[in-house]
């Protein structure tokens, strides 16, 4: 069953693949350049540049750079430390993530210099994937990046969603919630992005640089106060956040402003199609397959519990489907740290589960996040089944005390079940698998 699910893992991984998503969408034809409901003939252009950041981007830019060869006159990818590839026409910059570095302050300049100054009659390509957010970060006046750093990691820490760390972070950013694209009219500018955030809404995706913020100040200090988290916040953050509540400072660029008229956003790649794949390897080995839901979000250990619930149904009811069965679901769930162990949001889902499947014959668990990192860890994810609470004590683990200190990491070491893949290239957030036979 282990053997299944890294199978069933690797046909998803493939399917949202960043070089062939982009290659599949982008489209140069004569002189004219297109994606699906755009289109740009390229003979009035007079510069075209390239600039990304995430997980992905650089797989990304390898395509284009495949498609627009040397109408590219240069550009500038950040990606995180060990996501890079080898690219021809663009500077590739290495930086920090989850937690932003000096790389990446020295990325996010780049990335600014490269496109401010550009024209009507040239066009920006920008190319984002998850992690983007954290790979550029450009802090506005009065914010250095140590308080960048601090904000990110107590936003971690506190259990907030994707969707309130990126508006708290395009508060902070001069490119994120729109500024990218505020940098860069009058010029055309097409992005391509691949979604690793629920729902896929596109002003999430790495804090959308080039989309329009419909968050504002005011949401940013609930988003504070809901996690308390003004004692823990630097005081220029809070100060910053004050200030433009009151309008003293600009607000993001909103729906409706000028600077979007030229721009095309268009996601290339996202977690249902990983989820579509992974059914139909699923199928192919001969289980039935069921897809719960891209968009699961939540507390890890809640969201584990349920799941392991819905998969100890399909064993004893065969409900809603029969053995051999393969309930598949995505998303991205939050973990609130309490202890001080090491682990990530997928390892945590695993060990949750694994103390409700103790016992239990024929049940297997997986879980991973596609760009191969899950968590400050070197793993992917973990993969558990009825066995794994017995052997745990075995050696002499207790998987509760494990659980309590954010600590599956060191758990899953212990008894070989770490799932490590390295980078992948891609990142559509995370894929679980609940086997039952």
């Amino acid at each position: 069953m282990r053997e299944d699910c890294m199978k069933i893992f690797e046909a998803a991984l493939k399917a949202v693949d960043p070089y062939e998503a982009v290659k599949g969408h982008l489209r140069l034809e004569g002189e004219v350049l297109s994606v699906p409901g755009w289109s740009l003939p390229l003979e009035g252009i007079k510069k075209v540049v390239v600039v990304g950041a995430g997980k992905a981007s650089a797989s990304m830019a390898l395509a284009v750079e495949e498609i627009l060869g040397e109408r590219i006159e240069g550009g500038v990818i950040v990606v995180k430390y060990g996501h890079g590839r080898p690219l021809r026409r663009l500077e590739l910059i290495e930086a920090g993530h989850p937690i932003p570095d000096e790389r990446g302050l020295e990325g996010a300049r780049a990335v600014a210099q490269v496109v401010e100054g550009l024209g009507e009659d040239d066009l920006l390509i920008c190319l984002i994937s998850g992690g983007g957010s954290a790979l550029l970060p450009y802090p506005v006046k009065g914010i250095t990046l140590e308080d960048k750093q601090a904000t990110t990691s107590a936003l971690l820490a506190c259990g907030a969603s994707i969707h309130e760390v990126n508006a708290v972070r395009k508060h902070l950013s001069r490119i994120k919630g729109g500024g990218l694209a505020r940098l860069a009219s009058p010029a055309h500018v097409l992005t391509l992005l691949i979604s690793d955030v629920v729902g896929d809404d596109l002003d999430v995706i790495a804090s959308g640089p080039t989309v329009p913020d419909p968050t504002t100040f005011s949401d940013v200090l609930a988003i504070v106060d809901r996690y308390e988290l003004r004692g823990r916040l630097p005081q220029a953050v809070i100060s910053h956040f004050e200030a433009g509540q009151k309008g003293e400072d600009p607000e993001t660029p909103k729906p409706g402003e000028e600077v979007f008229s030229r721009v095309k956003n268009l996601i290339v790649a996202s977690n249902f199609q990983c989820l579509l794949a992974a059914k139909r390897k699923a199928e192919e080995l001969g289980y039935h397959a069921l897809i719960l839901s891209p968009t699961v979000e939540g507390e890890t250990r809640a969201v584990a519990r349920v799941h392991a619930a819905l998969i100890k149904e399909v064993s004893r009811t065969a409900n809603p489907i029969a053995p051999p069965a393969c309930l598949i679901s995505g998303g991205e769930t939050t973990v609130t740290v309490r202890g001080k162990g090491k682990g990530g949001r997928n390892q945590e889902f695993v060990l949750a589960c694994a103390i409700e499947i103790a016992g239990w014959e024929g049940i297997s668990v997986f879980s991973a996040g596609t760009d191969g990192t899950d968590g400050p860890t070197d793993a992917a994810g973990a993969y558990a089944d009825g066995t794994t609470v017995r052997r745990a004590e075995g050696l002499g683990l207790d998987p509760e005390a494990y659980l309590q200190d954010n600590d599956s990491y060191h758990f899953f070491e212990r008894l070989s079940d770490l799932v490590i893949t390295g980078p992948t290239g891609t990142n559509v957030m995370d894929l679980r698998l609940l086997l039952a036979r």
